[in-house]
């Protein structure tokens, strides 16, 4: 799954660039969505992101791309690979942001965990 993100005023820190707890909140949320587009009617939460380094800081009016691929299936969690990009809105000249996995968990109402079924095909 590929989405865009706009880095306006309200996510900026002290120092004037983006928020680097905005930035996971999204990765967070865009991951989430990929995975209940593959695994719809499934509860899942999140269990980890991992190795958050950030390469390069973004500024204000910043274009993000966010790349999301299914990167590992287990029986209970299933894991995507995040890639995070930016851009000024004079270009198309790219930089990366951020790259990382993040691991959702299927659960049951109880909050056990259980078998995570089979991905839809074409949602992907």
């Amino acid at each position: 799954m590929e989405t865009f993100g706009f880095v306006r005023p309200e996510h900026l820190n002290h120092y004037g660039f983006l928020f680097g707890g905005q930035l996971l909140k999204w990765i967070d949320e865009y991951a989430w969505l990929a995975a209940a587009r593959d695994y719809p009617g499934t509860i899942l939460v999140t269990r980890a992101m991992d190795n958050i380094q950030f390469n390069k800081r973004v500024s204000n009016g910043s274009i993000l791309r966010f790349c999301i691929l299914p990167y590992k299936v287990g029986n209970t969690s299933v894991t995507y690979y995040i890639e995070v990009f930016a851009s000024d809105q004079t270009s198309k000249n790219e930089y990366t942001v951020l790259s990382t996995h993040v691991t959702f968990v299927a659960l049951d109402e109880h909050g056990g965990k259980v078998p995570l079924p089979k991905a839809q095909a074409g949602n992907k």
